[in-house]
């Protein structure tokens, strides 16, 4: 197959780009390295089935494929706060754009959605018919709302057009080739254990996350996009949960040669207090669930940053 993955040089993007290519795919990675960096896909630029190609999503886009993976917005709230009507137009210009191009082609689409259409949920665990407690005029509004606007034109593509869509919401992700400067909990914890600071927590640490390894994500959505009458929306993460003090604690425990302590910081705006996925449509529709535990993904994560920081 010929797949198109747009956001092909950010964190999940490379590591589903290079999966695609084990399998025998031909792929184009399609990236404007706002966040997405060459670094994660050096490695692949040598493949003869792998396509590098520099666009803005925003702006159309022609290829004939067979498949796309829309994976392009900035997912950390450093990124995608830092020009907010950017990140609005890449979720809504970004979607209509891919879903444009899936019905010229009469290809599956997927739609890589977030657990933060959730917003801070009254919920727990969240279940994909939970419309969410979303602020839509706070500073985290850009992405949560761009996200659930490109949900809604998803379905109506699907709806109006019979486009093949797939929507897939996401949770919390780790594991190697995460940025070093965007600002998520757990690079933020390892590097900051890595190199002797303190490790600052928001809140009082008790607001929770579910963290799901890449290797299990990328897995899940190709489980998405090869399932058969089933459109989603699908939660993808561990529904491990855990508060920002105990994976503190556990990060210090397996680097037990740093001397960091932590500290607590005042919680941002909107910040969600709790996170946790039902998987159940998971495992039934797509027969996935994640494999790999938070400590074993943990120990994964500090072997990839000791080899990028001195």
């Amino acid at each position: 197959m010929k797949i198109l993955v747009t956001g092909g040089a950010g964190f999940v993007g490379s590591h589903l780009c290079k999966k695609l290519l084990e399998q025998g795919n031909e792929v184009i990675c399609l990236d404007n390295f706002f966040t997405g960096a060459k670094k994660n896909i050096e490695h692949l630029i040598t493949d003869k089935n792998f396509k590098l190609v520099e666009h803005d999503v925003e702006n159309f886009y022609d290829f004939a494929v067979d498949e796309i993976y829309n994976l392009a917005c900035p997912a950390a709230p450093i990124w995608y706060q830092k020009d907010p009507v950017k990140t609005i137009r890449t979720n809504v210009l970004g979607a209509i754009n891919c879903l444009e191009l899936a019905k010229k082609l009469e290809c599956r689409v997927l739609q890589a959605s977030t657990s933060e259409i959730y917003g801070d949920p009254k919920v727990r665990p969240q279940t994909e018919n939970y419309w969410g407690n979303v602020n839509p005029i706070g500073v985290r509004s850009c992405y949560d709302e761009g996200k659930r606007c490109a949900e809604t034109l998803f379905f109506d593509y699907w709806r109006e057009y019979g486009v093949n869509v797939k929507v897939a919401r996401i949770f919390n992700t780790y594991g190697p080739k995460m940025a070093t400067e965007d600002g998520r909990v757990v690079s933020n914890f390892i590097i900051q254990a890595l190199c002797g600071e303190n490790l600052t927590i928001y809140g009082d640490g008790s607001q929770t996350r579910s963290f799901c390894y890449v290797d299990d994500l990328v897995r899940g959505l190709i489980a998405m996009m090869e399932s058969e009458n089933f459109t989603g929306p699908v939660n993808l993460g561990n529904p491990g949960e855990f508060s920002m003090k105990e994976l503190a604690e556990k990060v210090l425990k397996l680097i037990p040669q740093s001397r960091s302590k932590i500290i607590y910081k005042d919680l941002p705006a909107d910040d969600p207090k709790q996170r946790k996925p039902d998987i159940s449509l998971a495992k039934e529709k797509l027969g996935w669930d994640p494999k790999i535990n938070l400590e074993t993904g943990l120990v994964k994560t500090i072997d990839y940053f000791k080899t990028i920081i001195k």
